[in-house]
């Protein structure tokens, strides 16, 4: 079923939204969520609460993109879980360290939980990888919006890992570059 369809559903408040949206974009919410939690169980939730969550949220929203509208709400919401699984646990996992890796551009008086979250840096961001390579911009993703292993990006591209490690970190050192120069960070 295509989107706007979809999205027709949830606004006639039909139930059946969930059951395409589960149709459509179960496997992709599932690549989502188990690149950050790495637990079957876990994720299974995950995936459930973010099909409550686009009942709640469509309407007032009217996603123009919905593949991306449920992948922003799967990603929070993995996230949010990963936060309370490892609030007693703290791990070297591709969460863990991936956050650690962009700490580095932003600061070190801020931690990158609470600096995501304002707005400007967000737009900063947004800009600046509009700006990249599309390799660039696509490596970046892969590990700071889908927490990709290195070994996995280096997989997907064909690229050696330490080829995509240094891409990874010449990228960072370009959007703290970028960062600073747009006045978001000193």
């Amino acid at each position: 079923m295509e989107d706007d369809k979809i999205v027709n559903l949830y606004l006639e408040r039909n139930e059946n939204a969930i059951a395409e949206t589960k149709n459509k974009y179960e496997n992709y919410c599932f690549s989502i969520s188990y690149s950050i939690l790495h637990d079957q169980q876990d994720c299974e939730e995950t995936l459930n609460d973010t099909y409550l969550a686009a009942w709640n949220a469509i309407p007032p929203h009217h996603p123009e993109n919905l593949a991306t509208f449920i992948g922003k709400i799967c990603r929070r919401l993995s996230l949010n879980k990963w936060r309370s699984n490892s609030a007693l646990k703290r791990g070297g996992d591709q969460v863990t360290l991936s956050f650690d890796e962009l700490e580095g551009c932003i600061g070190e008086d801020r931690s990158f939980r609470e600096a995501l979250q304002e707005k400007i840096l967000t737009d900063s961001i947004n800009e600046f990888l509009a700006g990249l390579k599309e390799n660039e911009r696509k490596v970046f993703v892969c590990r700071y919006w889908y927490f990709d292993s290195i070994e996995d990006i280096a997989k997907r591209f064909s690229y050696s890992s330490s080829k995509t490690k240094m891409m990874l970190k010449r990228t960072r050192d370009r959007l703290k570059d970028y960062l600073i120069k747009e006045g978001v960070l000193q």
